[in-house]
C-alpha cells in the first residue's frame, strides 16, 4: 500500500485458467531476506524510496519535462500505491485443474510459488507434487532452497572441493546444506552468530567478522593456504565487501556465485590475476521471467535443459524425502494466517527470525466464494448507467476507473482474474462488489453497463458476450486485434440492435451503446483544434509523431496473438485521432516499418503510416520506438489553408497563422480520460454514440490492415 502498511484482505478466489492449478494453501513460508526488504521498501520515505532506485529517479525525471510535474506526481503515487501480493514459498491441495495441465491431480499435495493466500492460482511449471514422506512445513521451504540449489548448479561444485557461503540467513543456511550433500566442505561467514551456531550444526565451519575475525584469512586457512574452489554470496547488503574478500580468498580459477545482493565495485586486478569467474543467479532456475515455461506451461526438453525451475522444486523434495536436507532447525515462529501482520511484524522487528510459517486452517467453503460485498449501503438508478468493470491493472487503476468516478458513475461489480486487486482498487472507489464471476456479473440485470480493460486478446471475446448479454459497452483500445474477432463484435453488435429494434420498434440507436476508449479526440486541445478546423474545407495534411519508447520483443504488447502487437494494441489511438481530425472516410493505407538489422529484434514498433481521406486529406503517423525518452512522447502537427497547429504532449498547442489563435497551453496533462468517460455515460443515458459506431469499426479494419501490411515486409 502507499504507506507501506501489510494488511490482510478478503478477497473472491481466482479463477482457474489454462496450463494452471488452483491449490487450496495449508502452509506458507516468509521468506526473511526478500520479505523483509519489501516491506521495508514499503515503510520508507518516498527520498528513501528514491535513494533505493537511483535509475527510476532519472526516469521520473524525465516524464516530468516532457509530462509536466502534476502528471507525473500523480503517476509516482499511483504506481506505489499499487498493491504487492507477498510470499512465493507456498504449499497446498490442488483443488482445481486448467486445461493443458497433466501430471497432477485435484487432492495432490504441492508446492508453489504462489503467494500468501486460501487459495492460489499457479502455473503448472511453477509446481511440484509432494512425497508422502515429506511433510507441509518442510515442503515450505522448497522455494527459498531452490534459489540456492540454483546458485550451487552454476558453482559446479564437486566431491571434496572447499566452499564459502558468505551470508547464513536463510537460503545461506539451506545453501550450507545442500554444499555439504554434494561433499562439499564449507565455511560460513556471517556477523550473527545465532545463525553460524545453526551453520555448525549442519557441518559448516564459522567465521564472524562482527567478532574481529577476518573473513579472508579464514578462507585461506579453511583451504589450507590454497585458496577456496568457490565462494557463493547469500547476504543483502550495499557493501562490496562481500565480493571483494571472496575474490581475494578464491584459489586460480575460482568461482563466484552472487545469489543475494550486494555492491559491485569490482576490482579488476582481483579478477585478472586470478582469472575468476563472476556470475549472477536468476533466482530458482532456468525458465525463470520466461513467459513460454512459466505462463504457458511449454516446459524445456529434459536432454537439453537437465535443470528447470520445476526440476530444481523436484530435486529438494527428494533431498527433504531421503533425510539429506533438515529444515526443522530452521522453523522459529508459526503463526495462524490470520494473524499474518503480527508476523509481519515480528519479521521487521526481531532480526534473528528465520523460518516464519504461517499455517491456513480455514474451513474450504469459506475460501472459494466467488464475490466480496465492499458496501452494504450501495442503492442504484437504473434510468442511470451501472458498471460492471472487468480488469484492474495499472491503466485501469490509475487512470479509467477514477475517471469513470469524475464522471459520477454508478459502479456496481469489479471482476478480477486473480480477485485481490478487484477488492484493493474497488474499495477505493467505491465498488459494491468484488468478483471472480464474470459470467456472474453479466447476468446481473441491476448492472446494464460493462467496461472491459482487460489483455487485448479478450476484449473481442468480452464485448460480444456482453453485447449479447443487452450491455453497454465501454472497452480499451483495441477492439479486435484479428479481422475474425472484430467480425464477432459486428455481428454481435447487430443482433443486439435488432433485436432491441424489433422489441421496441424503436430507433436502432436505442440498443447497447459501443464505446472504445478513444480517448484523446476529447481532450481539451484536440476539441480546440477541431473547432479551428471547422470552417476549413479544403484538405488537410497531419503528421503525427509517437515517441513510444523501446519494449522488450518477448513483452505480451508484442505477441500478436496476446498483444496484439504494438500497432494494433497503441497506433489505433492516432489512426481514430487522425480520422476524426479529418472528419472524413479513411479510402488508403501505405505502410512502412524499419528494415532488419542483425542483432536487432523483428518488432513492428519503429514505421511510418500513411493515410488517405475520402474529401483528399492524407497524413502520416511514425510510429518510433527507438527515440530518446527526453523529447516529447507525442507530437500533432496539422498543416491547412496557409496554417499550422502543434500539440506537444497534450500540454502545449500553438497555432501559426490562425487569426485570433496563437497557443493553448495546460497546466498538467490532459490526454481526455475523463472527457471521455463522461462521454459515454452521456451517450448512454440519451441512446445516443459518444463516438460513431461505423468510425469504430473502420478505425479497428485499417488499424489490423495496417498491422498486416507491415508483417508483410
Amino acid at each position: 500500500m502507499s504507506k507501506g502498511s501489510t494488511i490482510l484482505a478478503l478477497a473472491p478466489a481466482p479463477q482457474i485458467s489454462r496450463s494452471n492449478l488452483l491449490i487450496r494453501t495449508t502452509s506458507t513460508l516468509i521468506s526473511a531476506g526478500t520479505e523483509r526488504m519489501l516491506v521495508g521498501f514499503g515503510k520508507a520515505s518516498y527520498l528513501d524510496k528514491a535513494r533505493q532506485q537511483p535509475e527510476k529517479v532519472k526516469m521520473v525525471l524525465e516524464k516530468i519535462s516532457t509530462d509536466g510535474l502534476l502528471t507525473t506526481i500523480e503517476a509516482v503515487q499511483s504506481k506505489l500505491a499499487q498493491p504487492l501480493p507477498l510470499g512465493y514459498c507456498n504449499v497446498g491441495l490442488v483443488q482445481e485443474i486448467g486445461s493443458g495441465v497433466d501430471g497432477f491431480k485435484v487432492g495432490d499435495r504441492v508446492v508453489s510459488n504462489g503467494p500468501h493466500a486460501d487459495i492460489v492460482k499457479v502455473p503448472k511449471n511453477l509446481c511440484a507434487r509432494i512425497p508422502d514422506v515429506v511433510n507441509d512445513e518442510s515442503a515450505s521451504f522448497v522455494v527459498v532452497a531452490s534459489i540456492g540449489l540454483q546458485g550451487i548448479r552454476l558453482a559446479q561444485p564437486t566431491l571434496g572441493e572447499s566452499f564459502v557461503v558468505t551470508g547464513a540467513g536463510l537460503i545461506g543456511l539451506l545453501t550450507v546444506q545442500l554444499l555439504r550433500s554434494h561433499g562439499c566442505r564449507v565455511l560460513a561467514i556471517d556477523f550473527d552468530e545465532s545463525k553460524l551456531e545453526l551453520a555448525r550444526l549442519f557441518g559448516a565451519v564459522t567465521c564472524n567478522p562482527g567478532r574481529g575475525e577476518d573473513p579472508v584469512a579464514a578462507g585461506m586457512a579453511f583451504s589450507r593456504g590454497q585458496g577456496v574452489d568457490g565462494v557463493i554470496i547469500t547476504a543483502s547488503t550495499k557493501s562490496n565487501d562481500p565480493v571483494t574478500q571472496a575474490a581475494r580468498m578464491c584459489r586460480k580459477r575460482g568461482r563466484i556465485v552472487l545469489v543475494g545482493v550486494t555492491g559491485l565495485e569490482l576490482n579488476r586486478a582481483d579478477f585478472y590475476e586470478k582469472e575468476l569467474s563472476f556470475q549472477v543467479s536468476c533466482s530458482y532456475g532456468p525458465g525463470r521471467y520466461d513467459p513460454s515455461y512459466e505462463e504457458k506451461g511449454q516446459d524445456y526438453p529434459l536432454g537439453f535443459v537437465r535443470w528447470t525451475e520445476q526440476r530444481n522444486f523436484e530435486a529438494v523434495l527428494d533431498m527433504l524425502a531421503s533425510g539429506q536436507l533438515d529444515v526443522r532447525p530452521l522453523i522459529t515462529h508459526r503463526f495462524a494466517f490470520e494473524d499474518a501482520p503480527k508476523a509481519y511484524e515480528t519479521l521487521t522487528e526481531d532480526k534473528s527470525g528465520l523460518g516464519i510459517l504461517l499455517q491456513y486452517n480455514s474451513p474450504v467453503a469459506q475460501r472459494v466464494v466467488r464475490s466480496v460485498q465492499l458496501r452494504s449501503d450501495a442503492t442504484f438508478n437504473a434510468q442511470r448507467p451501472v458498471l460492471g468493470f472487468i480488469g484492474a491493472g495499472n491503466y485501469a487503476s490509475r487512470m479509467l476507473i477514477p475517471a469513470f468516478k469524475a464522471a459520477g458513475a454508478q459502479f456496481h461489480t469489479i471482476v478480477t482474474a486473480g480477485g485481490i486487486n478487484g477488492v484493493i482498487h474497488g474499495e477505493k472507489a467505491g465498488f459494491a462488489e468484488a468478483s471472480t464471476d464474470m459470467a456472474a456479473m453479466l447476468d446481473n440485470a441491476t448492472i446494464n453497463t460493462v467496461a472491459i480493460v482487460t489483455r487485448h486478446d479478450t476484449h473481442a471475446r468480452f464485448v460480444a458476450q456482453a453485447l449479447k448479454a443487452g450491455k453497454n459497452v465501454f472497452v480499451e483500445k483495441p477492439l479486435a486485434i484479428d479481422h475474425e474477432s472484430l467480425a464477432e463484435v459486428e455481428a454481435a453488435f447487430a443482433l443486439a440492435h435488432a433485436a432491441k429494434t424489433d422489441a421496441s420498434r424503436q430507433d436502432n440507436s436505442r440498443g447497447p451503446q459501443l464505446m472504445v476508449g478513444f480517448n484523446r479526440r476529447f481532450s481539451p486541445q484536440v476539441q480546440k483544434i477541431k473547432a479551428l478546423l471547422q470552417p476549413v474545407k479544403e484538405p488537410k495534411s497531419f503528421i503525427m509523431t509517437m515517441n513510444a519508447g523501446a519494449i522488450p520483443a518477448d513483452h505480451w504488447t508484442q505477441d500478436n496473438a496476446v498483444g496484439g502487437g504494438r500497432i494494433i494494441g497503441e497506433a489505433c489511438h492516432f489512426i481514430d485521432l487522425m480520422r476524426f481530425l479529418a472528419g472524413s472516410p479513411i479510402v488508403s493505407i501505405q505502410a512502412r516499418r524499419m528494415g532488419d538489422a542483425p542483432g536487432v529484434a523483428i518488432t513492428e514498433d519503429k514505421a511510418s503510416i500513411t493515410l488517405g481521406f475520402e474529401d483528399g486529406s492524407f497524413g502520416t503517423i511514425l510510429y518510433l520506438a527507438n527515440g530518446a525518452a527526453s523529447f516529447p512522447k507525442e507530437r500533432v502537427e496539422v498543416f491547412a489553408a496557409g496554417r499550422v497547429l502543434q500539440l506537444d504532449n497534450f500540454r502545449k498547442l500553438k497555432g501559426y497563422g490562425w487569426p485570433g489563435f496563437s497557443k493553448m497551453n495546460l497546466w498538467k496533462q490532459d490526454k481526455g480520460q475523463n472527457a471521455c468517460a463522461a462521454a459515454f455515460l452521456q451517450a448512454v443515458e440519451k441512446g445516443s454514440s459518444a463516438i460513431p459506431v461505423d468510425e469504430l469499426f473502420e478505425v479497428a479494419r485499417v488499424t489490423i490492415d495496417v498491422a498486416e501490411q507491415l508483417r508483410k515486409q
